[in-house]
């Protein structure tokens, strides 16, 4: 195996994308008095990251751009037929929330750090350039990055090959000297795996402990394992107990 670059997703791989998400949402639902029609935070922060998860299908799915997408996820929510400007503002507010919230995994810095003289690295994200590019400015890692690689840019999405294939083509590497890190096991795990890079799923929490991995990915629950495997630097300790 002679891996020579590392391409990286961001949320909930490197960037705490689900804290940063509850915690700015929780602030926003109480600023805007919008929880006497819940239960309680959670269960509007439920409904929220649902909303969240239908409307990038749909984004990924060719059925709206970015902001349209984004602009319905507000309106499904709060249940009112808002317009553009509106919807856009409801938001807005919410990411200020959002973004004071916002923080890098504790272990991506060190990883980084063992990482940088001996591969290259580059980010795959399924999310759009602009949302990217601000948030790791704001984290202080954009810089680490040889390119920055969006799916609203790209025009095809994880877990096709194709994009896969176009960030490898970037770095002017061959997919089997490419490794992928990220933390879903179908988009990330497999659609790598699946594209002929060395896969690594981030099973971060633990919650599929117990269920088998997709066919082709190592399964890690922190990035301190990732040197032993691309047979770096083995000082963060012993591979991945979960095989």
């Amino acid at each position: 195996m002679n891996i020579k670059a590392v391409l990286w997703d961001v949320d909930d791989t490197l960037f705490d994308y689900t804290a940063a998400d509850r915690a700015g949402m929780r602030a926003h639902l109480g600023v805007e008095g919008l929880l006497h029609g819940y239960d309680s935070v959670d269960q509007a922060i439920t409904r929220w990251k649902e909303l969240t998860s239908l409307h990038w299908r749909r984004y990924a799915a060719g059925e709206g751009d970015w902001e349209a997408t984004r602009r319905d996820r507000v309106r499904d929510f709060l249940g009112e037929p808002l317009t553009d400007p509106e919807a856009d503002a409801w938001f807005e507010r919410y990411v200020a929330h959002y973004e004071r919230a916002w923080a890098l995994f504790p272990d991506v810095l060190p990883v980084l750090d063992a990482l940088a003289a001996s591969h290259r690295h580059a980010v795959l994200s399924n999310s759009s350039l602009p949302v990217q590019e601000r948030k790791l400015r704001a984290l202080g890692v954009w810089d680490r990055f040889e390119t920055v690689l969006c799916a609203e840019q790209l025009g095809v999405h994880k877990p096709a090959a194709e994009a896969f294939h176009v960030a490898c083509e970037a770095l002017e590497l061959p997919p089997h000297e490419v490794a992928y890190v990220g933390d879903h096991p179908e988009i990330d795990g497999r659609g790598a795996a699946d594209a002929g890079l060395l896969s690594v799923w981030i099973d971060r929490d633990g919650l599929h402990a117990t269920v088998d991995p997709p066919v082709g990915p190592h399964r890690i629950a922190t990035l301190t394992e990732l040197p032993a495997i691309l047979g770096s630097d083995t000082r963060f300790g012993a591979p991945s107990t979960f095989g």
